[in-house]
């Protein structure tokens, strides 16, 4: 579990490779994330000569969590 300002891993191949958590989506007041949750975050590092930019805001839905990484997935953007 996280919450807002945590760094993030990204484990999927959007090309994003950090994030920075910015809120969680649910209750007006929702503190900590959890598995299955999304949140709005934004680009901190990218790989180079993918369509994704560093401060893009996105939204993402949390994957695995281990003890010292948070890794989450990117949502499809419809």
């Amino acid at each position: 579990m996280f919450q807002p300002q945590t760094h993030l891993n990204v484990a999927d191949n959007s090309g994003a490779r950090e994030l920075m958590c910015i809120r969680v989506i649910g209750a007006s007041n929702r503190r900590y994330a959890h598995i299955g949750d999304v949140i709005v975050a934004v680009i901190k590092e990218a790989v180079p000569n993918t369509p994704l930019e560093r401060s893009e805001v996105i939204t993402a839905v949390i994957k695995e969590i281990q003890k010292e990484l948070e890794f989450l997935v990117r949502s499809p953007g419809n």
